[in-house]
């Protein structure tokens, strides 16, 4: 059976969007955790913002990223959209019911990775799709901005890791209790 593992970088108090906050203590030791996350996977699954943002920029990355860019850029992305209609980028429309079509994701033995994409994480979560939460906390509080739990969400969640980077960033991880 295939898993889902969503990976977040998040404030201290909570915000997700926009992550230039992150790069001060982005360092070669979340480089090297975000390549291990890459690496397992073998699709990405995005929302359309996210997808939008990431097919704007990857592409011409690669060379200046390696290996990690050749990656990003040749592996599928299984995207949620009701309002895209040509893919590009190694992508895919999911059509027609989002938990129905990342059920059927599941059945394969694909390990599906998750950046950013805060709709499709919630809608996932509120479906117990996600079967794995990789967040990393930036010691940083940006006081405004799009949090990555929407209201009214409730999780019950098992800690099953965690370290923290030299920059003071907390890489924990929580599997659905």
């Amino acid at each position: 059976m295939g898993k889902i593992v969503a990976v977040e970088y998040m404030t201290l108090d909570g915000v997700f969007e926009e992550p230039v906050w992150s790069g001060p203590y982005f360092n070669e030791e979340l480089g090297a955790w975000q390549t291990y996350n890459l690496g397992e996977a073998d699709a990405l699954l995005l929302g359309r913002v996210t997808y939008e943002g990431m097919k704007s920029v990857w592409p011409e990355m690669a060379a200046e990223t390696g290996e990690f860019g050749a990656k990003m850029n040749e592996m599928p992305k299984h995207v949620a959209t009701t309002t895209l209609t040509e893919p590009e980028w190694n992508a895919t429309f999911i059509e027609g019911d989002v938990a129905e079509a990342v059920e059927k994701l599941k059945t394969g033995s694909e390990t599906l990775l998750i950046n950013g994409s805060a709709t499709l994480v919630n809608y996932l979560a509120r479906h117990n799709l996600i079967d794995e939460y990789r967040v990393m906390i930036f010691p940083v509080v940006v006081g405004e901005g799009r949090k990555l739990w929407e209201p009214g969400t409730r999780l019950a969640l098992s800690h099953t890791g965690s370290w923290r980077s030299a920059t003071g960033v907390e890489v924990i991880t929580y599997v659905p209790a």
